[in-house]
């Protein structure tokens, strides 16, 4: 992965990245997008989509610890 793009994904939020994803799904929907610019749009928003993933897996395993924790089993 390169530099920049791990760097966005230790910066920004879910909320922040599916914020701009949702905007980049809508530009694209509404034809708000340039061809030029789509290739550019469409790569911003597969490194948006592995930042929510990311998110979300984290999250899920934390909560799985937790929740492991509270019933005493630590398997």
């Amino acid at each position: 992965m390169a530099k920049k793009e791990q760097s966005a994904k230790t910066e920004l939020s879910y909320e922040e990245a599916f914020a701009e994803l949702k905007a980049i799904a809508d530009a694209i929907g509404n034809d708000a997008v340039s061809v030029d610019a789509l290739a550019e749009k469409v790569r911003r928003a597969a490194l948006l989509m592995s930042i929510c993933q990311d998110k979300l897996r984290n999250t899920e395993s934390e909560l799985d610890n937790i929740l492991k924790q509270m019933s005493g089993n630590t398997n």
